[in-house]
């Protein structure tokens, strides 16, 4: 039996500062979420105008998602995740302030530059949460982003309790915006620099960093893994804007049940995302997101063609598993078994938000005219697309570099005399020559002192690397 992979104490808190920090991002998007409808009645505008209002989360969203990528290749994931933080937070206030004072472009602005916060710290999160995958040999991203579905169930119960006993929605998004701060201030501290960012005269400069993100989807495998993250992404996102509305007007059910039903499939989306690691562990991504992909289908199926709105809301916790580990997992293998692996993250990520932007929305005007409930259709239709190309997720043969530890990107052979901290990080194999993509496990270069580090248990194989038979990859 090998010997269990240690993680050192800059890449523990490396990892937990990411996943601290994508909880305060679901906490501050569910409490915006939760209190739409006061900041609607706020405002005093109708229906139509709030829609006008919500589009600068869109377009603020777009715009960081698109610039995210080729801030991370010039400065490192860790810029653009400060710069994202300060626009959450900023953006929070922005909303505050313009609920407050009663200002429907105030509101307006807010949420562009919440939305653009958004956009830029998620691609960039995605790229760390890779590298963290890569340095630490275990599934990284599935708990990653579960830990945001965790906190837009924790923001949802927060909204809903502070709107029974009426307490301001001003005050309230400022209180969220300041715990956000104090979130993004120790994560930014946390974190490595360099992560993803590319060295000049290596593809890195501003017409070569764009030229290589660009050529990445010349891989067809690439072009896989992008449609499937489209599909994946679509079922989520359909379900976050749609499914109240969904149970409301296609069941007959009453607004509470609606906001229920929504609850349940955001529980089943965190509790899925918590509890896949083994089974990435055991049965690789390509098995585990094919089933995703059919689990997520069944409940679709079910939510529209049934007529019992009992077994529709039951069938939500299928939706919601089946979708919870299909993006995050789609990220991961884009990154595996590649030179140019934070390219090709950032291309994917860009590809998937953009479904959770764009896609849902369309469904509305297909929904004017067949309903809402057939336009899930469309939903139904992506995903058994996505379960019959889920090969491509499989890694490469001999993609994984000779000698490394199975699930583990291996590092360059140390030089005589050098040590972890004699200059910049090592780069991970994978990446483009120049690309940093974050610390290899101290393993790969030397035994690790003993006070500094800890056997790595979660994930729960025996070996420390991912063990994923059905990617290729020998247990």
């Amino acid at each position: 039996m090998k010997n269990p992979q240690v993680i050192d104490a800059a890449t523990r808190r490396w990892r937990a500062a990411l996943f601290l920090f994508m909880l305060a991002t679901g906490v501050s998007m569910a409490s915006w979420v939760a209190r739409t409808p006061a900041v609607r009645d706020a405002l005093g505008v109708s229906t139509g105008a709030m829609g006008l209002v919500l589009f600068g989360l869109s377009i603020g969203s777009m715009a960081g998602v698109l610039a995210s990528g080729a801030l991370v290749r010039r400065h490192g994931g860790r810029p653009a995740i400060t710069v994202g933080a300060a626009l959450l937070v900023a953006g929070l206030l922005v909303v505050a302030g313009g609920a407050e004072l009663e200002v429907a472009g105030g509101v307006f602005a807010g949420l562009a530059l919440f939305g653009a916060g958004m956009g830029l710290a998620e691609v960039a999160f995605n790229i760390e949460g890779a590298a963290v995958e890569r340095a630490v040999g275990r599934p990284v991203l599935p708990v990653l982003h579960g830990c945001f579905s965790l906190g837009t169930v924790v923001g949802a119960l927060l909204g809903m309790g502070l709107t029974a006993v009426g307490f301001p929605v001003g005050r309230h998004l400022a209180v969220v915006a300041l715990a956000v701060a104090a979130a993004g201030a120790w994560t930014v501290r946390a974190m490595p620099a360099g992560t993803g960012r590319e060295e000049p005269g290596t593809g890195g400069g501003r017409g070569g960093g764009l030229r290589a993100q660009a050529a990445v989807w010349r891989d067809r495998r690439l072009v896989l893994i992008g449609l499937i993250v489209l599909a994946m992404a679509f079922a989520e996102g359909s379900a976050n804007d749609w499914l109240p509305l969904l149970m409301v007007d296609g069941h007959g059910t009453g607004a509470t049940a609606g906001s229920l039903t929504f609850m349940l499939f955001a529980v089943a989306m965190t509790t899925g995302r918590f509890t896949g690691g083994p089974l990435l562990v055991r049965y690789g991504p390509a098995a585990v997101v094919r089933a995703s992909a059919v689990v997520a289908a069944v409940g679709v199926a079910l939510v529209v063609f049934s007529s019992s709105a009992l077994l529709a809301g039951a069938a939500v916790v299928l939706w919601g598993l089946g979708a919870s580990l299909g993006f995050p997992v789609t990220v991961s293998a884009a990154g595996e078994g590649a030179r140019n692996a934070s390219a090709r993250v950032a291309a994917v990520s860009t590809a998937g938000y953009a479904a959770f932007l764009v896609g849902p929305p369309s469904l509305g005007f297909l929904a004017d005219q067949v309903g809402l409930r057939y336009a899930m259709v469309v939903v139904l239709v992506l995903l058994g697309g996505a379960a019959l190309i889920t090969g491509a997720l499989r890694t490469p043969a001999g993609g994984a570099a000779a000698g490394a530890l199975p699930g583990t990107a291996a590092g360059p052979e140390p030089k005589p005399g050098a040590g972890p901290d004699d200059g910049a990080p090592p780069a991970v194999t994978g990446a483009e020559p120049g690309t940093t993509v974050g610390p290899v496990p101290r393993t790969a270069a030397g035994p690790v002192p003993a006070a500094k580090a800890e056997p790595a248990t979660d994930g729960g194989a025996e070996s420390g690397g991912l063990s994923r038979g059905a990617s290729g990859r020998t247990p």
